[in-house]
Order: C-alpha cells, then structure tokens, then sequence
C-alpha cells in the first residue's frame, strides 16, 4: 500500500482552511511577455465588486476598524472591496443593491431595514455581527465576525453559481 507525502500542514493553515478562508499568497514579478491575458476569472472578480455592503456605526475606533479590515481582507477580494457604509443617528445616506449586507451591531441592522425596500430586502442576504468596538478585546466576539464571514462568503458563492 502506497501511502503519499504530503507536505506538513502548520496549525494557522488548518484554522483558516476550518474557518473556510483562502489564504493569499504574495506574487512574484512577472515579465510583461508572460503576462497571461485576462479570462474569466478577472470578468468575475469585476463583476461581484457590487455583491457585498459592509454597514458601520459612525465613530468607529481606528483601532477596532484596523481590526476588522484585517478580517474583511482575509476573506478575499469580493468582501475586502465590498462597500462600507457608516449608518449616522439611525440612517443611512442612501443604499445600494447588492446581493449580501453585513451589519455590525443591531442599530444597522435596523437601518438596513428601514432603507431598504421589501423587494430588495427578500433577496438580499444579511449576515449581522457585533459591533466593531466589541472586536478589539473581545475572543468570542472575534469567533462571531469570522462565522459571521464565513456566513456571507458562503452565501455570495452560491449566488455567483
């Protein structure tokens, strides 16, 4: 019986494959004559720049911000370019249409509710998680935002397929 070698698999690897979350490798310069022209891959990544919206209290601590685009940036480029809306004294400007909303806090939430119409708000896909200040010193409120994220990037997979 033939058993295969397979390179040795460090824990933060295993974390993040549990967690659902591909990690990005840095790139090499590649000459300009082997440069591959763009296919199907790079039509997907400019079309699902609008399928996800990020809702924030304004006011948010840089400190807790820093945080949570470090976690939006780890679940690849739909997510990390995704739109980020700050909601002001319970209202947001306006509200664009996409295909999956996070909320951080329940007040956004909210907001979302109220500005969204019933059309939208049936497709859409609104995954909620605690709001950014809870992040900084809070184990278990990091543990929700990556569900939270694992949630929306499942659920903006099977809407692109």
């Amino acid at each position: 019986m033939n058993a295969m070698n397979a390179a040795p698999v460090d824990q933060r690897t295993r974390a993040l494959r549990a967690l659902g979350v591909t990690p990005w490798v840095l790139r090499t310069a590649v000459p300009a004559d082997d440069v591959p022209a763009p296919g199907p891959a790079a039509a997907v990544v400019e079309a699902a720049h609008g399928d996800c919206v990020v809702l924030l209290p304004a006011g948010s601590d840089p400190r807790a911000l820093d945080v949570l685009s470090r976690a939006l940036h780890a679940c690849g480029a739909v997510v990390a370019r995704a739109a980020r809306l700050e909601v002001r004294e319970g209202k947001l400007p306006s509200v664009p249409a996409a295909k999956a909303y996070l909320a951080f806090g329940e007040a956004q939430a909210h907001a979302l509710g109220r500005e969204l119409p019933a059309a939208l708000l049936q497709q859409a896909h609104i995954v909620l998680a605690d709001e950014p200040a809870a992040l900084v010193g809070s184990p278990a409120a990091k543990r929700r935002l990556w569900n939270a994220l694992r949630t929306l990037r499942r659920a903006l997979a099977r809407q692109t397929d």
